[in-house]
């Protein structure tokens, strides 16, 4: 169920170590272009998983039999923070339906928060493979109500779930929640500490924020 792209050496944990830098981050560009070169790089590893069927391709010598993707998936994001890892993913699934979630933290008085899901733009999702991306995976609770949300699109074949920097907490949390046999966690690294205010440690900070601005 959990697929940790950083666990091995590659040029992945590069582009991990950048959007980290507290130095690098200060360039939005960069760190927005570091969001889509992860994405692509999952897309690819996830791409390995997915159902081939044989085309035959003409060329200007002769036919040439490939194997191409049997059916294109569904990428969906968490807005806004998603926005830069979903560019990543659509770059090389480009045949892609895509869908849309806006959820987010509306904290209380007492000092916590509740997750709100407000708005929901998809395909249908019946018998397809979707792929939903959000950067940071905290709690675990925006993402399992994101996917519990587009379930009323219907259901996908199988789920596959993207997420920059997970903490230990929230990974357990999609574990509880989510079956393995409906939904595969990939991750780019696994941070053990959560604060209080459900923040990352050492994590990389707001990264919507440092993709797009700060926000009132």
């Amino acid at each position: 169920m959990i697929r940790n792209l950083g666990a091995q050496n590659s040029i992945f944990n590069q582009y991990i170590s950048e959007i980290r830098d507290s130095v690098i981050q200060q360039d939005h560009l960069r760190f927005r272009y570091n969001m889509e070169r992860l994405g692509a790089i999952f897309a690819y590893e996830i791409s390995r998983t997915m159902e081939y069927e044989t085309r035959e391709v003409v060329t200007s010598l002769g036919i040439a039999e490939v194997p191409v993707l049997k059916q294109a998936p569904v990428l969906g994001t968490i807005l806004r923070a998603g926005l830069p890892l979903h560019k990543g993913l659509l770059n090389v699934f480009d045949k892609a339906d895509n869908a849309f979630v806006s959820a987010y933290r509306r904290h209380t008085k007492d000092g916590g928060f509740d997750i709100q899901v407000e708005y929901v733009s998809s395909p249908d999702l019946t018998g397809r493979e979707l792929i939903l991306c959000d950067p940071m995976l905290a709690t675990g609770a925006s993402l399992v109500l994101s996917y519990k949300a587009l379930l009323h699109k219907g259901k996908p074949k199988h789920t596959h779930i993207v997420t920059l920097i997970a903490s230990t907490e929230g990974v357990e949390y999609i574990k509880r929640y989510l079956s393995s046999e409906e939904v595969t966690l990939w991750v780019g690294a696994i941070d053990e500490e959560l604060t209080a205010q459900a923040y990352i440690v050492p994590g990389l900070g707001d990264a919507g924020d440092l993709a797009f601005g700060s926000k009132i």
